[in-house]
């Protein structure tokens, strides 16, 4: 009987899995093939998507796996240690920008996103919106999720975090080579930190805060 229940969980670890690393890439490559425009209602409507991905991931932890939030690092951060390690984390990530920026610029990348103008379209609270979700469902899914679900499964820790991290960073292909970079590069940060603490709010954290940053030049040009 419990050979059976742990099956049926492991089955269930499998789809949360599939969810977790396939469910962005096919929605992007879904409205990419489609030729769906990135205007303000399709970025909504592929948020609302996202999110519902976001919350079957969700049902499957606490229904199927019957699992608590600390088995994806949501669980109630101690606040002090927290905001500290915002802070390092925040400051690797800068050092991980410096590195990609300088990649870029030794090899001579093209820097621009295919959605350049399409973004600089969008209403500012619509972008506050997608950076938003890109904080808690990337992290959610990509780290939190994926990292503790691979380990489980594979025992290798390596390759609970590599393949989540190839994804991220394929996931950013619309931006080119230097979206790929700078992904590949922070989100190894982010890896990195999630691994050490266990504790998904600070990558969330951080990954919107430099979302934002990134971001801020183009909300600016919208005065």
């Amino acid at each position: 009987m419990k050979s059976r229940i742990a099956l049926a969980v492991r089955r269930w670890t499998i789809i949360g899995l599939l969810v977790a690393l396939f469910s962005g890439p096919l929605v992007s490559a879904l409205f990419t093939v489609l030729r769906i425009p990135l205007t303000a209602q399709n970025v909504l409507f592929q948020t609302a998507i996202l999110l519902a991905c976001a919350a079957f991931l969700l049902f499957i932890i606490r229904r199927k796996e019957r699992l608590g939030w600390d088995s994806v690092g949501l669980q109630r951060p101690p606040l002090g240690n927290t905001a500290i390690w915002v802070v390092v984390t925040f400051a690797g990530v800068l050092v991980a920008l410096a590195m990609a920026f300088a990649l870029i610029k030794l090899f001579h990348l093209p820097v621009g996103s295919m959605d350049s103008q399409a973004l600089a379209a969008l209403p500012k609270w619509v972008l506050l919106v997608a950076i938003i979700r890109a904080g808690f469902i990337e992290e959610l899914f990509c780290r939190g999720y994926a990292i503790e679900r691979l380990h489980s499964l594979t025992g290798s820790l390596i390759l609970a975090a590599g393949i989540p991290l190839f994804i991220f960073a394929v996931l950013h292909y619309r931006q080119g080579w230097p979206g790929i970079i700078v992904a590949l590069l922070t989100g190894a940060v982010l890896t990195a930190v999630y691994i050490y603490k266990r504790n998904l709010w600070v990558t969330i954290t951080v990954h919107f805060v430099v979302d934002f940053i990134l971001l801020v030049p183009l909300l600016a040009a919208k005065h």
